[in-house]
């Protein structure tokens, strides 16, 4: 298994300025392209405390690409409803080259009401102007001369440049958050998947859709799974706990706060059930969040071994993107736990082995 940071910016702007917060995640970069983690992961978000912070991730993993030498470096991800597919393919192409052909492209629906409603894009077009975006970038990183007539863009034959540095391009990946169709559609499209650790039954469901897809599909191999969590560990799991609680439950009222419409009458047939999840979401806290392994809060061997219960019970996953600075964590203590995870769980993550959907 291999593990890599993600940042997912959930500060107010009246408590931490924008160069400190980024200050702040590049000595993260440094620090885990030393110690020999996989990826630098970021999200893109707009106009809130939730992420609005990173309206495009392809910014800031180029300055991290100049900060290390070793890390992937992951889209976590690009939301094709609110990007032009012929400026987003040169994006990526650019970026790649910077990087040395260190880049992972990750991509997402978007799921903030409010994002739509100030783009003026309406969520009931959300799934087709995805698939459309995907398609359209996809045909442009590989093909030149690609030309393109869809519901929401059109171009002629163009070559999009720069080309990308890995060929046929970098690797993709799809979000998927709490829909079979989305499960379904990275199988098909012979992507791996961004997921979150959902109750284990549903996530093994989910990711045996996946997998199902991705062999019908006739892609070699199983796919690849990467699953997100908050993570913080001390040597000892008390004092884990005491620093990450109100930082993880600041973290949650701001995902709470920006999903907010979602139950104050927001509607789509594009997102079925949104609702309902996000009535649970906002009643998590750091408790519930860590009792179904979403928050990985503890000693190295602690993480570790939560990891591996995770890994067994859905079925196996690759990639773990683990949140180190979330919300008002002092940043001298999300470095200790970075170095603390890098030097005594990231060995044990690598050599261990085991039967079952482990030894995949």
């Amino acid at each position: 298994m291999e593990a890599g940071i993600n940042f997912f910016p959930d500060v107010h702007h009246r408590d931490k300025a924008a160069d400190r917060y980024f200050a702040e995640c590049l000595e993260l970069v440094e620090l885990a392209d030393g110690l020999g983690y996989h990826h630098i992961r970021i999200v893109e978000h707009y106009f809130h405390q939730y992420g609005g912070y990173s309206p495009n991730p392809i910014v800031f993993l180029a300055a991290a690409a100049a900060r290390s030498r070793n890390l992937r470096l992951i889209t976590g991800a690009v939301l094709p409803a609110f990007n032009h597919p012929l400026k987003l393919a040169g994006e990526i192409g650019m970026l790649d080259a910077i990087s040395g052909g260190r880049l992972e492209v990750g991509f997402a629906r978007a799921f903030l009401p409010h994002e739509f409603q100030r783009f003026g894009v309406d969520m009931d077009t959300s799934r087709a102007r995805f698939d459309e975006g995907v398609d359209a970038v996809r045909r442009l990183l590989t093909e030149e001369d690609a030309a393109f007539d869809g519901r929401f863009h059109s171009f002629p034959s163009t070559t999009s440049l720069p080309r990308p540095t890995q060929r046929p391009h970098p690797p993709l990946w799809v979000a998927a958050l709490s829909s079979e169709q989305s499960f379904r559609r990275a199988g098909e499209l012979g992507c791996g998947v961004m997921a979150n650790p959902l109750a284990a039954d549903t996530l093994r469901k989910y990711l045996e859709i996946y997998r199902t897809a991705w062999q019908e599909a006739g892609h070699p191999g199983r796919g690849r799974v990467m699953l997100a969590f908050h993570m913080h560990c001390a040597p000892d799991r008390r004092t884990a706990e005491a620093r990450a609680e109100e930082p993880v439950n600041a973290y949650l009222r701001s995902l709470a706060a920006a999903a907010s419409d979602w139950t104050s009458g927001a509607s789509s047939a594009d997102y079925p059930g949104y609702r309902q999840m996000i009535e649970k979401l906002a009643a998590d806290d750091f408790h519930s969040v860590r009792a179904r392994s979403a928050a990985l809060v503890g000693t190295p061997d602690d993480v570790v071994d939560r990891l591996w219960e995770v890994h067994d019970r859905c079925g196996g996953f690759e990639v773990a993107s683990l949140q180190v600075n979330f919300s008002t964590l002092d940043p001298v203590l999300a470095a200790e736990s970075v170095a603390l995870f890098g030097e005594r769980a990231l060995p044990r993550l690598r050599a261990e082995r085991g039967p079952g959907p482990r030894a995949a």
